[in-house]
């Protein structure tokens, strides 16, 4: 019960929190529209873009969530992209981030999906850093244009800083995580 009710602070506190982000730009835009008026039809017709974008993909993406919570299961998560996984759980990671298009806000409720599912964070990093920037359709595209010595060459050093990238934030986390308990831990000794 205490631990559901912590739960609730924590998602009011990061509503609160997205609200004054989100004021502080709305606040930001229209300053910056009131500097310059003349971008003004160009700002709003990107934006309407964008929103009609967003509202086109993202019930999709709310589908394709729902059924992954239901049909994968947290054991096949772990099992492949958790700390069992080990180095493979990157790999894979990386390989789930490449297979699919589409913009990149639409990995982030996958992504979350995985955390909670209990996958680790370095494969987390890999699948959002891969669906960022290695595609299986953006690779056949270098190959054509750029030659395949650019495109082997970017693709390696793109695939190996995705892991060391992962496996440092991955030990940073974790070692953050350490220090807030054991400086609990002393404040609660001193008490």
């Amino acid at each position: 019960m205490k631990k559901h009710i912590e739960k609730k602070k924590m998602q009011k506190k990061g509503i609160k929190r997205d609200i004054i982000i989100f004021v502080f730009f709305f606040v930001f835009t229209i300053i910056l529209l009131s500097i310059f008026p003349d971008k003004k039809n160009v700002i709003l017709k990107i934006s309407w873009n964008f929103f009609l974008e967003m509202i086109l993909i993202l019930p999709a993406v709310m589908i394709l969530m729902g059924l992954f919570s239901v049909f994968i299961h947290r054991e096949t998560v772990v099992k492949y992209l958790g700390k069992a996984g080990g180095i493979k759980a990157v790999f894979l990671g990386i390989l789930m981030g490449a297979l699919p298009t589409g913009p990149l806000y639409v990995a982030f409720p996958i992504a979350s999906a995985l955390m909670k599912k209990g996958a680790k964070i370095s494969s987390v990093i890999a699948f959002l850093s891969a669906w960022a920037c290695i595609k299986i359709p953006q690779e056949m595209v270098e190959l054509q244009f750029l030659g395949a010595k650019f495109m082997i060459a970017r693709l390696v050093l793109t695939i190996v800083f995705v892991i060391i990238m992962g496996i440092l934030i991955e030990k940073l986390i974790e070692w953050s995580d350490e220090n807030k308990k054991n400086m609990g831990g002393e404040k609660n000794a001193s008490i």
